[in-house]
């Protein structure tokens, strides 16, 4: 780091990710910090920098600094971690020590030493504070140690799955012999083998993946499992709106017996359904057939649902996902960041990647995802490069992931 990108990050001030600090501090408040921001996305410490911005410099040996640093991030903290230290001298006799953390820390939950017990710290904007049980939970999906989706519904039956649907999944499209009736054993075993249900007590409990594909009323169980689908008039939200819906259901649509006819849509066609109603088609003639050319393209519109679908955060609750056409674009945003080292660059490479595993396996077999895996890359980009030349937006924040279209 030079001097004058040192003096940008004082001027700026104390942000989610830079912490001013005296070097005086103790060790456990220093690795409290550090651990903070490996939570969250990383970022810097500057040592010897005072809260109300003024440069006061290392008290002690810059060697000596460093060594502490690496002694606390070793022993303070779990897992141990390494830091990357530098100085940078500020005038003649004052030197600002500089802790740097890794944006790509892939071991969350970090946790500092306190006492005999280790303890999660998250950061909340320029503050440190412990974690929630839900933010740790968070933490432990993001780094892709456990799979929210897994955790039975509590209070549950398996009945609250849709007995048609699943039937539908069995026979049509995994093509396998009907199992008879759904209170049978070997219709249970069936739901724990494909992550579905899980044995609980002597009784069979579906999973939050259970719900959300093949549930008969998955907003009773999971409230934040639904999109919430506005249309504006202009390029700004305002009071006024075409259409404001709540969509929700199962993710799984419900087919007749011949796999023609769509009896029941899922999420990703009632989704389409909304946007194919409050957007214009525009005419054309393609040899001596009118054809209309709606504004966003089928393909691309349900790759993105689906993505958002399949991939959210769904251990954020009271939020759903959201669907909203402006006059000049449409945005779909998903609660939650990316996971594990997943970036809206490596998306547009064709990285692949899969927070909720089961979902993807099976929209997978209901092809709504992209065998390959790589739907931003082989279906959403070209599709509207094809459409009308456009670049779709990536965009991630702390707390949401937004895919932008334009009109």
């Amino acid at each position: 780091m030079t001097r004058a990108e040192l003096i940008e990050l004082i001027r700026n001030d104390e942000t989610s990710g830079v912490e001013f600090k005296r070097d005086d501090i103790s060790a456990t408040k220093l690795a409290s910090e550090m651990v903070a921001l490996l939570n969250l996305r990383g970022g810097h410490i500057l040592l010897g920098v005072e809260e109300d911005q003024t440069v006061s410099g290392l008290t002690r040996d810059p060697r000596k600094a460093e060594e502490w640093v690496m002694e606390v991030a070793r022993v303070h903290i779990q897992p141990a971690t390494i830091p990357y230290w530098e100085t940078v001298r500020w005038d003649a006799d004052t030197i600002v020590g500089i802790v740097s953390l890794s944006e790509d820390a892939p071991d969350k939950p970090y946790k500092v030493k306190k006492g005999s017990a280790w303890v999660t710290k998250v950061r909340v904007g320029t503050t440190t504070r412990d974690a929630t049980r839900e933010e740790e939970a968070r933490l432990y999906q993001q780094s892709g140690r456990i799979e929210y989706g897994l955790k039975p519904v509590q209070g549950a039956e398996a009945t609250i799955l849709d007995h048609r649907r699943l039937e539908d999944y069995f026979k049509r499209v995994l093509g396998w012999k009907p199992f008879g009736d759904p209170e049978s054993e070997e219709w249970r075993t069936q739901l724990v083998n494909l992550d579905l249900a899980v044995r609980r007590h002597q009784r069979t409990a579906p999973t939050v993946n259970g719900v959300l594909l093949f549930g008969s009323n998955p907003k009773r169980f999971v409230p934040q499992s639904g999109i919430r689908a506005i249309c504006y008039t202009g390029e700004e939200p305002d009071y006024a709106t075409r259409a404001d819906e709540d969509l929700r259901g199962p993710l799984a649509p419900l087919l007749d017996r011949g796999g023609g006819a769509l009896l029941e849509p899922g999420l990703v066609d009632q989704a389409w359904d909304f946007v194919r109603r409050n957007t214009a088609p525009a005419a054309r003639m393609e040899g001596l057939r009118r054809a209309d050319r709606w504004e966003y393209p089928k393909s691309v519109i349900r790759e993105v649902v689906t993505n958002a679908l399949v991939h959210r955060d769904y251990s954020i609750v009271g939020t759903d996902i959201s669907l909203t056409i402006y006059s000049n674009r449409l945005e779909v945003t998903s609660p939650g960041r990316l996971p594990n080292t997943v970036t809206p660059e490596g998306m547009r490479s064709g990285m692949r990647y899969a927070r909720n595993q089961t979902l993807v396996n099976v929209m997978r077999d209901y092809g709504y995802v992209d065998a390959r895996g790589m739907g931003v890359r082989i279906k959403i980009i070209p599709g509207m490069r094809e459409h009308n030349g456009t670049e779709p937006d990536l965009i991630e924040d702390d707390y949401r992931f937004t895919v932008r279209l334009w009109k």
